[in-house]
């Protein structure tokens, strides 16, 4: 274990209720650790295997799940979706709003594919990040949270022409249970939970109890417990319904870093995860989110500096970045403010978990900043 006491600085400056940190080789977990609280109102601690909602760190799960569909050939990447997931069969592009503020659509002109979906480049949107979508159902009616009411929507642009954030990786999922015939947390603790020893990772109907809390900062520099669970509803939610812990999510990255192995398990063949890191949307950027809800996430932009890619599941860097990470490593983040990166090139991967909204907090980047610094030896 390398010494992480730098770490206590960075989290008194980052001010969080409560963080785990871990970073992990090929080999085994390096640094772990806990910080502040679960949970503010009781005054619960924070432990390394605290539960936390991870949110859409749950898409590069799923986009695991939909490639072992791909190694068994049950699944084209390049043929339409429509067969398997009808409400996708005939996508309508959303092309604007009349006079009267009645959304205006167009047939669109190509098909969407699982790689559309893997990518994010089949044109849908989230209403907290596309202002055109939370327009959309101001003029339709918001549907309740976790119904599949609230995945149909329009598309931004045609399928392939721009790389947009959305609910791509729930209908991944869908499409995952449709070609599998089992519900997607039977499918993945089958064949990813449970050969990678995830004990704590499931899609849950409700938090479970002693799990961690999503809080907001108050004005006096204090937090409040934010009622709030994107977990349960009408499906397992690909896009961001799991419940995990971070020693769950380091197994999972050391199995990525092994080239899809872990500890005689094999979940992917290495070429599977190869083409997994390779970046699939150029020349498009990818990454960049725009907000139209800032009090549910700001705008976020990991490598603003650089043309950032997007490989079947994972945002890719293709220049070094700041704090120590490889060309070509992979990386995204959940909601309530958890972080990961994978580094094949280096060995290594990290992740910080927090539970704090909205998304985009400075002090919890700055931690995460911090905890890749340490594992680069830079901290």
């Amino acid at each position: 274990m390398i010494d992480d006491s730098p770490l206590d600085a960075a989290f008194a400056q980052a001010q969080l209720p409560g963080a785990v940190t871990m970073i992990v080789n090929r080999e085994g977990v390096v640094q772990q650790r806990a910080f502040g609280l679960a949970d503010h109102a009781s005054g619960a601690a924070m432990a390394v295997d605290s539960i936390c909602q991870i949110a859409s760190m749950t898409k590069a799960l799923v986009s695991v799940a939909a490639m072992q569909l791909v190694e068994r050939g049950l699944l084209d990447l390049d043929a339409p979706v429509g067969p398997h997931l009808p409400d996708l069969a005939e996508p309508q592009v959303l092309t604007g709003f009349d006079a009267e503020g009645r959304p205006q659509t167009s047939p669109a002109m190509k098909a969407i594919t699982a790689r559309h979906l893997l990518t994010h480049t089949a044109g849908l949107g989230y209403a907290f990040v596309q202002s055109e979508l939370l327009r959309w159902f101001a003029a339709t009616g918001a549907p309740r949270p976790g119904t599949l009411d609230a995945l149909r929507v329009p598309l931004l642009h045609e399928p392939g022409e721009d790389w947009q954030y959305g609910v791509a990786t729930d209908w991944l999922g869908l499409l995952v249970q449709a070609i599998s015939g089992q519900r997607l947390n039977d499918f993945m603790a089958e064949n990813i939970f449970g050969p990678l020893g995830m004990t704590a990772t499931a899609f849950r109907p409700a938090l479970p109890e002693g799990a961690a809390r999503v809080h907001m900062r108050t004005e006096g520099g204090g937090f409040k417990p934010r009622s709030l669970y994107i977990g349960g509803g009408e499906f397992d939610g690909g896009g961001g319904g799991l419940t995990g812990n971070a020693p769950d999510y380091g197994r999972f990255i050391r199995m990525i870093l092994n080239g899809g192995e872990l500890d005689g398990q094999r979940v992917l063949k290495a070429e599977t995860v190869a083409e997994m890191a390779r970046n699939q949307v150029a020349p498009l950027r990818a990454g960049h989110m725009g907000s139209s809800q800032p009090e549910v996430a700001g705008p976020f932009d990991v490598f603003p500096d650089q043309h950032t890619g997007w490989g079947l599941g994972f945002l890719i860097n293709p220049e070094a970045g700041p704090n120590g990470r490889s060309p070509g490593s992979l990386a995204w983040a959940g909601i309530f403010n958890c972080f990961y990166w994978i580094d094949p090139a280096a060995g290594l991967g990290g992740m910080m978990l927090t539970q704090l909204s909205p998304f985009g907090d400075p002090g919890a980047l700055g931690l995460f900043g911090a905890v890749e610094r340490l594992a680069y030896g830079r901290g």
